[in-house]
């Protein structure tokens, strides 16, 4: 590819406060419109703005996990545009001096470290909704909802670090868990805690200087943003390779076209009139503070894959899979110590407990089985009691009762089948029975073996032990 494709992230995210930034209503989903509003998130004439303490907390939090400096200073702003859903006519935010500058955001993908950085994480308050569709006149009327109005946000700005749509998508989804994980937003993309801008450019491989930016505004998924970005990437090649020029401009994603459309020509800083907001004193905050919300930092994804791969041998992406959250890594490293097999213990997590958490639309904090029940499930199969395949029966049976392996396994008579009269006895039988492939076995088609041993586990209920069960059907089989 001639093209090389340059994009940054604007990430907003909503703080998960009971009450707005700047005024005291509440900050809930579901309400009816218009109904969490006051005079202040409405932007009525005399009403005066307060910061909400606890959204600053959240955005420290935020930043010192992403490895920002906090400043010892921050100032809110006041953005200027006209829009219906923007009562004030004007948003707060902050513009030259932002709560945090620099962090970064690393992980490892597919065996190579990924580092994309921060250019700064600021505080700013959320518009209102416009509603377009839903209503009798929607074809001549907008309407326009206030609840989301004054609502806190932290807008976080990546560094134009990222060279590909899959690598953008992958930042978001790792971003949001860890705002998740700290408990800062709720995280739902579907009601909009999470929304991203992306900037996209151009440039020949090998420049350094940066091209033309398009920005697509309003991702609220992380495929959307893979889409989106794939589309406009090539959209842009295009131009550029039929000797035309991109144009500086905001568009958005039709999800159902698969493309991206244009919405606007792109305002910069001096567009949106910044000055300081004249209502709100600058924002100090205190290192004691600062230092005080550090100390309640949990252990990040990243770290807590590097220590379970060092803890227990596991693989980057086993240990990757048992550190995707707090409650898988605590379920891990519990079934792991009960049964002394950390790496069969990641296999039975990342398998049939994840597909059956998938299955019910379930979390690891719902698993329906205690991590000793597991753990001895897993020491019957590694110690040859059960066979792999019966285990996963005896897990489906566990699941949700409070049964031990063992219990069920007496119950169904589910132990593994290694008497040699027994499964000679099998042989025998499904040989008879299938005498072609037992033919074609012994003429040299030796890929009717395979065939051979899944008709003596099916006839015995996948009880055999493999490893004498193939032994005994290659002995049989030799015989003439």
């Amino acid at each position: 590819m001639s093209w090389e494709p340059v994009i940054g992230l604007e990430i907003h995210a909503q703080l998960a406060t009971e009450s707005k930034m700047f005024c005291g209503c509440a900050v809930r989903s579901g309400a009816p419109p218009n109904a969490l509003v006051c005079p202040v998130c409405l932007g009525l004439p005399g009403a005066l703005p307060v910061v909400n303490e606890r959204a600053v907390e959240f955005a420290v939090l935020a930043a010192l996990a992403l490895g920002s400096e906090i400043q010892p200073v921050s100032v809110f702003a006041r953005k200027n545009y006209f829009y219906p859903d923007l009562p004030k006519g004007y948003q707060i935010s902050q513009l030259d001096r932002p709560l945090a500058l620099g962090g970064a955001l690393e992980w490892r993908d597919a065996g190579r470290i990924v580092r994309v950085g921060l250019v700064r994480i600021h505080l700013e308050e959320d518009a209102g909704k416009s509603m377009h569709e839903g209503f009798p006149d929607s074809g001549d009327h907008s309407y326009i909802d206030f609840n989301r109005s004054g609502v806190p946000l932290i807008e976080i700005v990546s560094r134009p670090d990222i060279r590909s749509a899959a690598v953008a998508a992958s930042f978001f989804e790792r971003l949001r868990d860890i705002l998740v994980e700290l408990g800062v937003s709720g995280g739902n993309l579907e009601e909009g805690h999470l929304r991203c801008d992306a900037n996209v450019s151009l440039r020949r491989a090998g420049d350094t200087e940066l091209g033309v930016p398009v920005e697509v505004k309003n991702l609220n998924s992380f495929r959307y943003l893979e889409r989106a970005l794939n589309h406009e990437i090539e959209r842009q090649a295009a131009a550029l390779d039929g000797g035309g020029r991109v144009e500086r401009e905001t568009r958005l994603f039709d999800v159902g076209a698969g493309r991206t459309v244009p919405m606007r020509s792109k305002e910069l800083a001096h567009d949106y009139r910044y000055f300081p907001e004249p209502d709100l004193p600058p924002l100090a905050i205190d290192p004691e503070r600062i230092d005080a919300i550090r100390r309640r930092l949990p252990e990040m994804p990243d770290a807590r894959r590097r220590r379970l791969a060092a803890t227990y041998g596991l693989s980057d992406y086993d240990a990757g899979q048992m550190a995707a959250s707090p409650a898988a890594s605590r379920f891990f490293e519990a079934v792991a110590a009960a049964s002394g097999h950390p790496k069969a213990a990641a296999n039975w997590i990342s398998g049939e407990v994840t597909r059956t958490l998938k299955e019910a639309g379930a979390g690891f904090d719902a698993v329906g089985v205690t991590p000793d029940a597991l753990a001895g499930l897993i020491r019957a199969v590694e110690e040859g009691r059960v066979s792999a395949s019966i285990g996963k029966a005896v897990l489906e049976k566990m699941w949700g009762t409070g049964r031990a392996a063992d219990d069920v396994v007496r119950a169904e008579g589910l132990t593994r089948i290694d008497d040699e009269e027994a499964l000679l006895a099998a042989v025998r039988t499904v040989m008879a029975d299938h005498p072609k492939p037992v033919a074609q076995f012994r003429a040299g088609r030796t890929i009717a073996f395979g065939f051979l041993v899944g008709q003596v586990m099916k006839a015995t209920g996948g009880r055999a032990d493999p490893e004498r069960l193939n032994a005994l059907l290659r002995r049989e089989l030799e015989q003439v």
